[in-house]
């Protein structure tokens, strides 16, 4: 007789790796984002309401959006989509869609040099940081308390500070970039322009030199900034900089064997200013004729023709332009593969890019100093992906004062004939 099996197997449970609540918060943490920037896009499209084209149409019109990317997280890999915005009319201006809340530079979240600093500027108190990063950061952001955010916000002001009053005594830049930036991120005072100076080093490094609020178009800003940058004693060969700033009068108290080099993006906005609007197109391109040309004595040729051409009808414009004719065309001497540095304040202008879109938002009246720190920690983390500049090999001649003709060394026994057909 065949007994009754009384035995029941007991199934051992499947093992899962995935971490529901954890799943939950990455999916909220994603469908927060989602609707974040999608509030952000309708806000840009509904301030563009009055922007059209030559038809009457929307210049600003949804575009589907861009490809998903992964923002990596304490929590694990977020994946978010940023809706894409065509405009109808490229070029004109620099008005465009940028989401402030995922710029295309940000990959990962825990970075905290990058990612407080841009929260404390965008309004968010101390006391919220916590509450603000836990969905992203998860056991990151624990420890985040009102007293912690507040000595790490004084540890960057420390560190500013010290920055600020480093010895440079042992530094020598080549080249500087000078500008004067405006951030909508408001200080206490009327001195709400950040000057900026930046700098390409012996080796080719591009390096921050000195951040302090100031006037643009103040040549005692200027020369408050150039006094204390401290030991710093060899005159750069080149500056870059807008032609309105006050940093050339303090230049030439300074370090009076420097050159100057006036950008010519400025120079080229500027000069389109001054004309009407049917002819800025051409006019563009006849000025790119000028700063591109092979050699000096073209872009001279192509200078005279822009003069030649709208003085008559808009003197103004060629005044702009010919005004500073000599120092528009400083970068002819020195090598070729350093003209796209010197022609233009790009270094900086690409930096404050980033900077301006992280601050824009930003609303109340900040203090000086948490302007200044926030600013030096945001361009601090940028200067980490600065690249040296092209040829920096040739700088030593630079340094030795090796004379270059239209970009070209120019050794001892170089003939004549050299010289001309380099020209």
């Amino acid at each position: 007789m065949k007994l009754k099996d009384t035995v029941i197997e007991l199934k051992k449970p499947e093992v899962t790796t995935k971490d529901l609540l954890t799943e939950l918060i990455r999916q909220g943490a994603r469908r927060i984002l989602a609707e974040a920037v999608e509030a952000e896009v309708e806000e840009f499209l509904n301030a563009a309401q009055s922007f059209k084209n030559t038809e009457g149409q929307q210049r600003f019109v949804r575009n589907g959006y861009l490809p998903e990317r992964n923002i990596q997280t304490g929590i694990g890999d977020v994946p978010v989509q940023v809706p894409r915005v065509r405009d109808r009319v490229p070029g004109q201006d620099n008005k465009k869609f940028n989401s402030s809340i995922v710029p295309r530079y940000l990959r990962r979240s825990q970075n905290m040099e990058d990612f407080l600093p841009l929260l404390y500027l965008r309004g968010i108190s101390t006391g919220d940081f916590s509450d603000v990063l836990t969905p992203l950061l998860g056991e990151n952001a624990k420890n985040l308390s009102p007293g912690v955010i507040s000595r790490l916000k004084a540890s960057w002001e420390e560190e500013y500070q010290g920055w600020n009053k480093r010895d440079l005594s042992k530094k020598k830049y080549v080249y500087l970039w000078a500008d004067g930036i405006y951030l909508q991120a408001r200080m206490e005072d009327a001195r709400d322009c950040v000057l900026v100076l930046m700098g390409v080093t012996e080796k080719g490094n591009k390096e921050l030199i000195a951040i302090q609020d100031g006037f643009r178009e103040s040549k005692e800003s200027w020369l408050e900034l150039l006094r204390n940058l401290k030991g710093l004693k060899v005159a750069p060969k080149v500056a870059v900089g807008d032609g309105a700033l006050g940093f050339w009068a303090a230049l030439r108290e300074v370090f009076g064997a420097t050159r100057q080099q006036r950008c010519w993006v400025h120079k080229t906005c500027n000069v389109l200013d001054k004309l009407p609007k049917s002819l800025q197109a051409k006019a563009k391109s006849d000025l790119h004729e000028i700063w591109m040309a092979e050699t000096k004595e073209k872009a001279e040729a192509a200078f005279d023709s822009f003069v030649k051409t709208y003085e008559a009808k808009y003197p103004k414009a060629t005044e702009c332009l010919a005004k500073d004719r000599e120092n528009l065309l400083t970068f002819y001497d020195f090598p070729a593969e350093h003209w796209i540095h010197l022609r233009t304040t790009n270094p900086i202008e690409s930096t404050f890019a980033t900077v301006r879109h992280r601050t824009k938002k930003a609303k109340g009246c900040f203090s000086r100093t948490t302007i200044l720190t926030m600013v030096f920690k945001l361009c601090q983390s940028a200067e980490k992906r600065w690249n040296r500049i092209y040829g920096f090999n040739t700088l030593a001649d630079v340094i030795t004062g090796v004379r270059f003709v239209n970009g070209i060394r120019q050794d001892e026994n170089v003939s004549a004939l050299a010289i001309e057909e380099a020209a």
